[in-house]
């Protein structure tokens, strides 16, 4: 009779094949988005047109036609979230918490959902304020959130696509880079740091002021995290100032139109 023998554990991953790992990470999400947004920010400062003047839409339509409008939005939305599946597949554990690496354990759900409500009034009212007078410095494009046009399903899908900036975003940058970073043998502060500046390089498109802002949420939110290690708070936190941003748009245009490069009416 032939006995089965257990298979042995697999070898660690050496640190090339891990920087290789998170090389082709971001270059499937994260880090190509900052590649083309130093393109873009270099690209808006040669022209004639002064920077101030210039804008950009975060959600547009893509296509005149309602119903090819809501597949592209969704085939969009899903799409983005495949370098998330992805950092799960890398970490997931055999034995529960399966996401534990990524700081995900699915415990203390109501508080770590309560401390993402106090980091919104700890970077949504100042970075709102950064955008006001960042507008009035030049430092921003105007930005339109939200220029989908307003079917039944524009509310739910521009909430999706909070979900997905959230998701995308600290599943990656906080979640996976902090786990393969530790690995690489980085010092936690070099982790905080780098992480901070590709969370503010691909929010470049939006002009230097993002940048700043960015790399202040990106430095809280790391140093947060470093204490913590729980990623549920900053998917919150993210998630409801996108949502605020993406939803409250028509309505802070509206009595605003100037910070968002509108003619006023």
């Amino acid at each position: 009779m032939r006995i089965a023998l257990p298979l042995p554990p697999p070898d660690a991953p050496s640190r090339a094949r891990i920087g290789w790992e998170v090389a082709i990470v971001l270059a499937l999400g994260l880090g190509q988005s900052a590649v083309y947004a130093i393109v873009q920010l270099a690209d808006r400062l040669t022209q004639s047109t002064p920077l101030a003047d210039q804008s950009t839409t975060l959600n547009p339509s893509q296509s005149s036609r309602e119903a090819f409008d809501l597949i592209y939005q969704l085939l969009g939305i899903a799409f983005a979230v495949v370098p998330v599946l992805l950092v799960c597949f890398l970490l997931w554990r055999r034995t529960r918490p399966h996401l534990g690496a990524l700081g995900l354990d699915g415990t203390r759900v109501a508080r770590d959902s309560g401390w993402g409500l106090v980091l919104v009034l700890a970077i949504g009212i100042p970075g709102l304020g950064l955008y006001v007078a960042g507008r009035l410095l030049g430092w921003f494009v105007a930005v339109d959130p939200g220029a989908q046009n307003a079917y039944g399903w524009t509310i739910p899908v521009l909430l999706l696509s909070a979900a997905r900036a959230a998701v995308q975003e600290e599943f990656v940058v906080l979640g996976y880079l902090f786990a393969r970073l530790r690995q690489l043998g980085a010092g936690p502060w070099t982790i905080v740091l780098s992480t901070s500046v590709l969370r503010a390089s691909y929010h470049l498109y939006q002009g230097p002021g993002a940048f700043v802002g960015n790399l202040a949420m990106g430095l809280l939110f790391g140093a947060l995290f470093l204490r913590t290690g729980r990623l549920l708070p900053f998917l919150v936190a993210h998630f409801l100032i996108d949502a605020a941003a993406f939803v409250g748009y028509p309505l802070a245009a509206g009595l605003w139109p100037a910070l968002f490069g509108l003619p006023a009416h």
